[in-house]
Parts: structure tokens; sequence; C-alpha cells
């Protein structure tokens, strides 16, 4: 079943969720950190390291968002991080980050879509994504397409929402994931679908050993799943 952000319109899912983040994209980044406590940024540098003994020149982010995991992404000294996201609003206010800790000339932010990259075949060393696979539209076509631009050797990191299974902590995160965070966020945000929209795309994404099949499935080899914080989300690795 498909998860849609806005249940009543008629569009597409990748036309609603390129929607529903331009709607929330100035509070996007304030709402991150707050409503995970900052633990987000912890997962992003865990996520990072995977990556570190392989030292990509070239590395493309795949909804890259407001650039946060980019940024991120420098801490491995490439040659050019480059990120492409299909919400313009999020693009906006990632490229004025970027430009105000003068990164211009190692980032540079486009508009792309994850199921038709706008690169030619084995461009980059390395791929992550960063709590946005759940959103492709069709997650085959867009996992094929990643390892498309990858070349021979290159790796994909992937950070994304998984789900507790052990109790208490199951019983207490999905309480407060599908009573309070919706609560918290739609009103910050004021969308009242976007935050509604995460806990049920979470509870629909195929985590863990599920999403190890659909990797391999697209030609990855050598994948892992590392869980975070007793199973919140997930870091997954997969070799062209």
């Amino acid at each position: 079943m498909t998860v849609l952000p806005y249940k009543d319109e008629p569009s597409t899912k990748k036309e609603q969720v390129a929607k529903m983040f331009d709607n929330i994209s100035g509070k996007y980044d304030f709402l991150n950190h707050f409503l995970s406590l900052g633990i987000d940024i912890r997962w992003r540098r865990k996520a990072v390291a995977y990556l570190k003994s392989d030292a990509p020149k070239q590395v493309l982010d795949v909804a890259t968002g407001t650039g946060d995991f980019a940024i991120e992404i420098l801490s491995l000294n490439p040659d050019k991080v480059t990120g492409v996201d299909i919400s313009e609003g999020m693009l906006g206010v990632g490229k004025e980050k970027v430009k105000k800790r003068n990164l211009t000339d190692k980032i540079e932010l486009l508009y792309g879509d994850s199921e038709n990259l706008p690169f030619k075949d084995e461009t980059f060393d390395a791929v992550t994504v960063a709590f946005g696979v759940r959103n492709f539209e069709n997650l085959e076509k867009g996992l094929s397409d990643i390892y498309r631009v990858l070349r021979p050797g290159g790796k994909l990191v992937v950070l994304e929402f998984s789900q507790p299974t052990i109790f208490p902590f199951k019983q207490l995160y999905r309480f407060y994931f599908k009573a309070i965070l919706p609560k918290i966020g739609n009103r910050i945000s004021k969308d009242q679908s976007a935050y509604t929209y995460l806990p049920e795309s979470v509870i629909a994404f195929p985590f863990g050993n599920e999403f190890l099949n659909k990797l391999n499935e697209a030609g990855f080899k050598n994948t892992l799943c590392k869980t975070l914080t007793f199973g919140i989300s997930s870091i997954y690795v997969g070799q062209k």
C-alpha cells in the first residue's frame, strides 16, 4: 500500500512528498533536532563513518533535503559532494546553509529525482540517503538508479527510520511516534499532514532484513544492517 501525505489529493506520491517538504522546509531542521532530542546528529555521524575507509572523492547525497548529511560527509575530505532533492523549498534552505558556511566550492545542491538521477553511469564513488528512501515513489527503481550511478566497488549508505522490537521500548516508541510526535510536528510546521505521514511511512517501510533483500535484488553485495538507539533507526550498507 502506498502511503501518501495528502490522502484526499489525486496527485502522485512524488508530487505530494515534494509539496509536503516545500511546506515544512522552514521548520524542518528545528523539528528534526527537537523531536529526536538531537540524536539524529549522532546517527548521521555513525552513518558517514561507514565510508571512512573508502575515502570517496565524488559523493552523491540523494534526498539531501537541507543538506545536513552532505555537510557531515565533508568530514571524509571528498573533492565534492553533490546533493539532489525534489523539494525546491528544502534545497533553498540547504543552499543558504551551504553559502553561510562558505562551502559552495565543496557542496553542490541540485533539483533531482531519485528514480531518474541526472548523472552518467558510474559517476560516484559513494552514494548516501538519509531518511529519504521511504519517500521514494518506486523504491526498486530508486535503488536501481543509485546502483547505476555508482562506480564498480562503490558503496551505498542508507540511514532510515526503523521500528524497535524489544518490550517495553517498542510500546513507548509507538505511543510517542503515533500520539505525541504528530501533534507537536503538525502544530509547529503548520502542515496538518506532514508529521502524521511520518509515522505512517515508517510503519509501511520494509526495514531490517526486508530492506536488505531489496538491496540484494538491486544488485548490491556485502550488504549489512546496523540498528541504532534500540532500533529507532538503522544504517544499511551495500556495495556495487
